[in-house]
């Protein structure tokens, strides 16, 4: 823990600081993660499934004669779970469909009528293959599989290809569960980067995607970042991030536990109290540390408070909120006497918690909205993964009066021509022209009414 250090403008004292290599820093997994998930996603684009199968074999000492799942194996491990998590899985996913459906409904196709003849509408419709990577590793992330997969269906897209790698040489069933009940077509047993490049370039046994959605590892995050373009990808996502802000009257135990309970998904996990008590932010303090060697969690959650944990104490709660803003964090967690003024005073964040009924936990597993969101200051310019990232906003026009369309190829002649681009420009002429019934000056032998002659 750091001494008090004072900041100018405005006044902050700092109960406890980051090491000086911070996540919000970092730029992410480094040249060495980059050059390997390369030469990974270059070898599968020369090699196809035998690529695939080779990795996998390599990094998760996984290679079946198919990584697809039949219907069959789906029903034998979704069968073998418990009654009490299968319940479970679909009270969650129930609260996820209900809210990608009034967000879906928010989304309106429309036509509207500019002028007398003129036809302007936009179009709402489904991209047509979505890969969804639901990672394992440490933890099988079943609540990935409602975000991805879900969110995808309710939205539309037709074929939905979900990938999870084993654990510990075992098929996660808890995770097949979510996904099949989710409404994924295709369900594969793979992981890491070989899964997010076959996904995306397709290969023998699998079909190509049009968009990756899905957290992930270093690995996992940086395959995503050089195959977009190719593809698209949901959002670029670092370490989860918590930030809370809490007034005096807030409960230290319960603002101790939230930040421990963000900091246990990884040791580069920020966690960050901004608070106008003093009194507040040491006890809290002191509440972690006595929490954090009984958590089963603690390898994980120790270095992440240690190395990048944060208590800053604000001169007012005005404040609070403007340096909260500037983080622009992932989670926002609001532990104040009235919480909803957070609305109106805080514009960045990627999702917000209001009061103490609420945490950062249920929005990551059970309460509906979308647990995938921006990290890493990306809440300035973007949100997270909701039913319109799977849907492509398009725009149409029709002309259906002469006159609208001679005014608006005149407007275009002279629009066009001041930017010099002569080719837009004649397109607009020669519609004034037909409806005017003369010739454009660039082409006095063309006749309306005859077959036009030569030069």
């Amino acid at each position: 823990m750091s001494t008090h250090h004072l900041d100018a403008q405005p006044a902050i004292l700092r109960l406890k600081e980051p090491t000086a290599q911070s996540a919000r820093s970092e730029s992410g997994g480094g040249p060495d993660v980059a050059t390997i998930v390369r030469g990974i996603i270059d070898d599968v684009r020369t090699r196809g499934e035998e690529a695939v199968r080779e990795y996998s074999a390599r990094f998760d000492d996984w290679a079946p004669d198919t990584f697809r799942l039949s219907p069959e194996r789906i029903d034998e491990l979704v069968a073998g779970l418990p009654r009490q998590t299968l319940d479970d899985i679909r009270a969650v996913q129930a609260n996820v469909r209900v809210f990608a459906e009034h967000q879906m409904r928010s989304l309106a196709d429309f036509e509207v009528e500019t002028r007398p003849g003129v036809f302007l509408g936009q179009r709402n419709t489904p991209v047509d293959a979505v890969g969804a990577y639901i990672p394992g590793g440490r933890y099988p992330l079943v609540a990935s599989a409602h975000m991805t997969v879900l969110t995808a269906k309710v939205a539309g897209v037709p074929r939905v290809a979900a990938c999870t790698p084993p654990i510990r040489g075992e098929v996660p069933a808890a995770t097949i569960a979510a996904m099949h009940m989710a409404g994924a077509d295709e369900i594969h047993v793979l992981g890491g980067v070989q899964a997010i490049a076959a996904m995306a370039l397709g290969t023998a046994a699998q079909g190509k995607v049009d968009l990756l959605t899905g957290p992930g590892n270093a690995y996992v995050a940086e395959a995503k970042r050089q195959l977009f373009g190719e593809v698209g990808i949901d959002l670029f996502a670092g370490p989860t991030e918590i930030l809370i802000v809490a007034d005096r009257h807030a409960d230290p135990f319960l603002v101790a536990v939230d930040l421990l309970s963000q900091a246990e998904h990884g040791p580069d996990s920020p966690a960050v109290l901004i608070t106008d008590s003093e009194a507040l932010g040491r006890e809290v303090l002191a509440l972690v540390e006595r929490l954090l060697p009984g958590m089963p969690t603690s390898d994980l959650a120790g270095p992440a408070w240690r190395d990048h944990g944060q208590v800053i104490v604000t001169e007012d709660l005005d404040a609070a909120f403007a340096l909260a803003d500037e983080f622009a964090a992932e989670h926002v967690q609001v532990l104040t006497e009235n919480p909803r003024r957070a609305l109106t005073a805080m514009r960045h964040y990627g999702a917000l918690f209001l009061g103490e009924g609420t945490c950062v936990s249920y929005g990551d597993k059970v309460i509906g909205t979308n647990h995938t969101l921006p990290t890493r200051g990306a809440a300035r310019y973007t949100g997270g993964l909701w039913v319109g990232k799977f849907l492509r906003t398009t725009t149409y026009q029709e002309v259906t009066d002469a006159a609208a369309a001679a005014e608006l190829g005149e407007l275009c002649g002279r629009a066009s021509r001041v930017e010099s681009f002569e080719g837009h420009a004649r397109s607009g002429d020669a519609r004034a022209a037909r409806h005017h019934g003369t010739s454009p000056a660039w082409a006095p032998w063309h006749s309306w009414n005859a077959p036009a002659a030569q030069a």
